[in-house]
């Protein structure tokens, strides 16, 4: 326990742990432990958390872990744990009027398609694909079905290293398929900062339409994803006019296994752990679909999901 930390806990009122199985809570059940592990118990929690800690002590902010592999080493840094705990989701009125969705960053993306649908709103469907959180889908402008996070949002509420609240627009941020940046201009000195909430604009709609189209996206899903394993979604970006997925196939890759890691032979951008695969396992199976790949089509795939940690214990 740092020295800060010492000074500040009496003040807080999350959870605390210490060597906590990151295995527990990401979607691949695999990988190694963090050194410390703290659940706010609200936002305002969260933010004297964070200015509690040391500078140089690293933090990882993890909402579902369905886009985070972390290597058997563990984490040698205090990691966040944000489904559950930032979890307000509310209808507001925006300044012109309009109305807006407010959610914490620990909601679960499919809630806000429910409650959007329940609010009458339209465009928010696509959420029920998106097996993360609002804080992942923004940091990542998760998608799918055609429709991206960031296309929606109004405005974003950001935490910084010192504690510091913000509200932010999408003009502050470079945004991409699969890519969020904070322009340079809007912070020179490249402090740290963490989504913490959003609000998205969503057009009118109807309330039934919504619901069908949200059990249609489902249905969908769990025809083409192998949903019965432990998995953490695409493993590549799409490149530009091609699907990861039909590459690593053509590759000849489906049902390639390494340990017990193997791509799923429902969807080939799909690892899945078939019981007891290591993190090592998942990621020497990353490197060798993106090394195969590469060599028979020339197509660089951009790994999407998330590696974190140290490789063996030290």
């Amino acid at each position: 326990m740092n020295m800060a930390e010492q000074k500040h806990l009496v003040t807080l009122r999350g959870t605390l742990k210490h060597n906590e199985p990151m295995a527990r809570h990401v979607s691949w059940r695999a990988g190694g432990v963090a050194a410390r592990a703290y659940w706010p118990a609200d936002l305002d929690d969260l933010v004297a958390f964070v200015k509690a800690q040391d500078a140089a002590e690293p933090l990882y902010f993890v909402g579902l872990g369905s886009n985070l592999l972390v290597r058997d080493g563990g984490i040698r840094a205090t990691v966040v744990f944000m489904h559950g705990r930032l979890d307000r989701i509310a209808i507001e009125t925006g300044p012109d009027a309009s109305r807006l969705l407010f959610a914490e960053a620990g909601v679960a993306a499919p809630k806000v398609a429910r409650v959007a649908a329940r609010s009458g709103m339209s465009g928010a469907e696509f959420f029920a694909g998106v097996p993360g959180t609002v804080g992942g889908a923004l940091a990542m402008n998760a998608g799918c079905y055609g429709a991206e996070t960031w296309e929606f949002i109004d405005s974003v509420m950001t935490l910084d290293r010192h504690g510091q609240l913000r509200q932010r627009t999408p003009h502050d941020y470079d945004i991409g398929y699969r890519h969020v940046a904070l322009r340079a201009a809007q912070e020179p000195h490249h402090l740290e900062e963490w989504f913490v909430a959003a609000r998205l604009r969503f057009p009118d709609g109807d309330e039934a339409h919504a619901k069908t189209r949200i059990k249609e996206w489902l249905t969908r899903r769990i025809a083409t994803q192998p949903l019965d394993w432990p998995n953490a979604g695409s493993t590549f970006r799409n490149p530009p006019g091609d699907h990861a997925a039909r590459l690593i196939e053509a590759c000849g890759l489906k049902g390639y296994t390494i340990g017990a890691a193997r791509v799923s032979e429902k969807h080939a951008n799909f690892i899945i752990n078939l019981g007891g695969a290591s993190a090592a396992d998942i990621e020497t199976l990353i490197g060798h679909m993106h090394h195969k790949v590469l060599a028979e089509t020339g197509v660089d795939l951009v790994q999407e999901v998330r590696i974190v940690g140290e490789a063996h214990d030290k």
